[in-house]
């Protein structure tokens, strides 16, 4: 036997010292099982919770965005190209058409005349027009009235307020609001004055 084989290790060079045996006896087994953090039923209902409130708030974004098309109408005030001061809360007991339109709108053009005709059908009646002048030039605005003899009540939309409250997403866009102040009807384009007409007549009787 070599004299390399008798060698015998110094005591105590076996032992580790007291924080390292520690850190060793704290260290999980590769055997061990991990424990789960969440159940399954817990992610689920996590996943659920979550989706509803997307669902929730995608309805809420959509509803902040769209046109209203039926409930209150929403309140404005304005001052006409005249001077006038108006308001919706001014002619509550009355029906409204609410007209928004540009000089540059090739379909606010055609259906000028046939507002202006309503107009002078209605007026007498308990139905007030009201024509909302959007995104324009007031000389031009003004030529337009002029060119289309426009008589009803018609005021510029200063920055753009009464526009961004009822949300419109072009022009021409009509609503027909009856005598409680109520929506009963929103034209996205020009409408047929038949159509028109049936909508008055109902704003009236409600």
């Amino acid at each position: 036997m070599s004299e390399q084989e008798n060698v015998m290790p110094p005591a105590g060079a076996d032992e580790l010292p007291d924080w390292l045996e520690q850190v060793a006896q704290d260290r999980p087994q590769p055997d061990a099982p991990v424990r789960q953090r969440f159940s399954t039923l817990g992610a689920v209902a996590l996943l659920v919770v979550i989706a509803a409130m997307f669902v929730i708030g995608y309805a809420l974004y959509k509803a902040n965005l769209s046109t209203p098309t039926e409930g209150p109408a929403p309140e404005f005030s304005a001052v006409t190209f005249a001077d006038e001061p108006i308001s919706l809360q001014g002619w509550r007991g009355q029906a409204v058409v609410l007209n928004f339109w540009a000089s540059y709108c090739a379909p606010c053009r055609d259906e000028a005349p046939m507002l202006e005709r309503l107009w002078q059908e209605y007026r007498d009646r308990g139905v007030v027009f009201v024509g909302i002048n959007t995104d324009d030039i007031e000389r031009n605005a003004l030529a337009y009235l002029d060119e289309f003899g426009i008589t009803y009540y018609n005021a510029p939309d200063v920055k753009g307020k009464i526009e961004k409250d009822y949300r419109i997403t072009g022009i021409p866009e009509t609503f027909v609001i009856n005598r409680q102040g109520e929506i009963v009807r929103h034209f996205l384009s020009t409408p047929r004055e038949r159509e028109l007409r049936e909508e008055i007549e109902r704003a009236l009787e409600s």
